[in-house]
């Protein structure tokens, strides 16, 4: 199956959002690509690796659930990762675009696990094994896989930051609701990126000298109300993060997310912020939520994509836009 751009969202960093009907107006050659996918089945058909190799973008994330291994059993994990690398379409992937990613729960290794989880640093291991981390790398000894590259293209600057919603998060809080799993958290003490993980964040965004920063959540950071996962669980922390985002004078950060086995824009105005703040969310590359009927998201801009899709953003270096595209 081929999603050929069923849907545009065109984003003016410095101005309004308006729709697109097709690239022409806005091609252009200093241009730096990024395509991204969440939920990924190994033993079903991937088939989407060739379409992403023709697009030669200048990056790939793996946005989570890179792998279907809900389990303890390391052995099991690592074989499935083997697989993986071992599909000749990804593989041509890997050889001519740089690759950088976080985990999700199915490649963390349980089901909506967080901190408890008792397999997370040998599983970390493997996911570093298969990004191909050196042994010397500060991620073999770091906790959480989060982490940052900066790209320079056409004279311009665009970080990307890995976050980890797992390694620290707090245990969410069971809804009472039929149909909804979570509700947000009453604790105050609530986690979802932990202590560590936001002070290399804040690091990261007040010391940032990059022109485009896109920030990599395996998790809806805006979509708040369907009921599973989501930052909107630990309201304390978006907020934070809000306010993160405000005290640092990044003037053109992106969030991208997976998890949901649908694709969908959301968008927020943010007091204090100079530009919408979008959260681009693309799942899955192997299996959707085909079944979708509807959920209440009052950030949505535009229509759920309920297929199997992959992301892709192409910022315009020159002149401040983006294209969001699945």
């Amino acid at each position: 199956m081929n999603l050929k751009v069923p849907f545009f969202l065109v984003f003016g960093l410095f101005s309004s959002i308006f729709y697109a009907q097709g690239l022409d107006s806005i091609a252009t050659k200093n241009e730096f690509t990024i395509a991204f996918g969440s939920c990924n089945k190994v033993g079903e058909p991937n088939p989407f690796w060739a379409q992403i190799s023709a697009l030669e973008p200048d990056l790939f994330i793996w946005g989570g659930d890179n792998i279907y291994a809900d389990t303890g059993n390391m052995h099991k994990m690592k074989a499935m990762y083997k697989a993986q690398d071992a599909n000749p379409a990804y593989a041509k992937v890997k050889q001519k675009i740089p690759i950088m990613a976080t985990w999700d729960d199915h490649d963390y290794g349980k089901n909506d696990a967080g901190k408890e989880w008792r397999k997370k640093d040998k599983s970390q291991q493997l996911f570093l094994d298969f990004l191909g981390v050196g042994q010397k790398d500060p991620r073999r000894e770091q906790k959480g896989v989060y982490y940052s590259k900066t790209f320079d293209k056409g004279g311009k600057k665009i970080k990307v930051i890995m976050l980890d919603t797992r390694y620290f998060r707090s245990a969410p809080t069971p809804s009472s609701v039929p149909g909804k799993r979570y509700t947000p958290a009453l604790d105050s003490n609530n986690t979802l990126l932990g202590e560590r993980q936001w002070e290399w964040l804040r690091d990261e965004l007040n010391n940032n000298m990059a022109d485009y920063t896109t920030i990599m959540s395996s998790i809806q950071l805006l979509s708040a109300e369907h009921g599973f996962e989501t930052w909107g669980n630990f309201p304390r922390e978006v907020d934070h993060f809000l306010n993160l985002l405000k005290s640092s004078g990044d003037k053109r950060v992106i969030v991208l997310s997976g998890d949901r086995h649908i694709s969908e824009f959301s968008k927020m105005s943010v007091e204090g912020l100079e530009y919408p703040l979008i959260d681009f969310t693309s799942s899955g590359l192997t299996h959707a939520y085909t079944a979708f009927t509807g959920e209440p998201n009052k950030y949505r801009v535009g229509k759920v994509i309920a297929q199997r899709s992959f992301g892709v953003v192409h910022i315009d270096l020159d002149n401040n836009k983006v294209v969001f595209q699945i």
